[in-house]
């Protein structure tokens, strides 16, 4: 394959108290990782705030979890803009992200845009592929993969940059080129 693989992570609206229902969740940080197809090597990044118009407050919880502030996304680009910044740095890259909500939350921002998915081609969803190298039916989180091969997690959980250098820093287990212990 010399296809890079693109690592992609994102934060988005979200509330503890229903105050942002699932399916009006917005983009709030886009991470992403270019990673060398032949040594699983990250080669360049992506890192922009997406600003929300649907919730464009910020919730206390969001804050909280994400350490995302408000005035990160009150001049962030709409997601519009970060979707076009998103599919040019992805351009012709195999589309990683762990599970399927990134994908999924990029076409419901797309959609709501009126614009094409921002990374139409093939997903890779990392957690199912290290469960299945790691002999187990169950995905976990990538907390939880990182400590079984042995690596501590770099940086804030939950910043969506962050987040995906972790990733991609599974991604040679995901694959099957590096074993994971048992």
């Amino acid at each position: 394959m010399d296809n890079p693989y693109l690592v992609v992570d994102l934060e988005a609206t979200c509330d503890d108290r229903g105050a942002v229902p699932r399916d009006e969740s917005e983009t709030i940080e886009i991470g992403a990782v270019l990673v060398d197809p032949r040594t699983l090597e990250p080669i360049d990044e992506l890192q922009t705030f997406v600003r929300p118009v649907v919730h464009p407050r910020l919730t206390p919880f969001c804050t909280e979890l994400t350490t995302i502030t408000q005035a990160d996304v009150d001049g962030a680009p709409l997601f519009r803009e970060a979707a076009v910044e998103l599919a040019v740095f992805g351009r012709d890259a195999v589309f990683c992200s762990w599970g399927a909500y990134d994908r999924v939350q990029l076409g419901r921002d797309a959609h709501r845009c009126g614009i094409p998915h921002p990374l139409p081609g093939t997903h890779l969803n990392l957690k199912e592929l290290f469960g299945r190298a790691a002999g187990s039916r169950k995905g976990r989180g990538n907390g939880h993969a990182l400590r079984r091969v042995g690596l501590e997690r770099t940086g804030t959980h939950h910043r969506g940059i962050d987040d995906a250098r972790n990733i991609a820093r599974l991604l040679p287990y995901a694959l099957g080129r590096v074993s994971i212990p048992s």
